[in-house]
């Protein structure tokens, strides 16, 4: 019985950190497209760390009600657009959201509020009606970004502080 046990226990115990491990190495693979791509296409690292942060909390291949998939949570005529053939790539679905928010930066003269309301809602809607657009769903999304955005940037600015000692606006 012992035996038994103990068996379960040893089996449990590596497919949980196989599983951790397989997570880890995902993340650390995402981290460095972040990365990568962000520093590429001159879009702040912080703001593509803090989107994946909001829309799939480093999850690779995760699906949303609506059909977006993969880290950046792209819909599949974006990601068409934007020439992603597998939006659960790594790789793919990082370039395919960073060049998206490249070029959404472009088209909003670098206003991040705009930005990131377009990188949720669409650009044709944000785009017609800019900060005028008052949906509330919207408003708590941007907001959400900010916030993950400034605690990055002023981590990265203050590495000595611990995050107890942060303040978070």
């Amino acid at each position: 019985m012992k035996r038994t046990l103990f068996c379960w226990w040893m089996i449990c115990a590596v497919s949980s950190c196989w599983a951790e491990s397989r997570q880890s190495a995902a993340r650390t693979e995402a981290e460095y497209f972040v990365a990568a791509y962000a520093q590429h296409y001159h879009v702040p690292v912080p703001l593509v760390r803090a989107i994946v942060k909001r829309e799939s909390n480093w999850r690779v291949c995760v699906v949303s009600p609506k059909g977006a998939l993969g880290l950046m949570q792209l819909m599949p005529a974006t990601a068409q657009r934007l020439r992603v053939r597998d939006r659960c790539n790594i790789d793919q679905n990082v370039s395919g959201g960073v060049r998206y928010l490249a070029w959404l930066m472009h088209l909003f003269h670098g206003d991040l509020r705009l930005v990131t309301a377009a990188y949720y809602t669409g650009e044709r809607v944000i785009g017609r009606r800019g900060l005028a657009y008052r949906n509330p769903e919207v408003f708590a999304y941007v907001s959400s970004i900010r916030a993950t955005y400034l605690r990055q940037v002023e981590s990265a600015a203050n590495p000595e502080k611990n995050t107890s000692e942060r303040d978070i606006r």
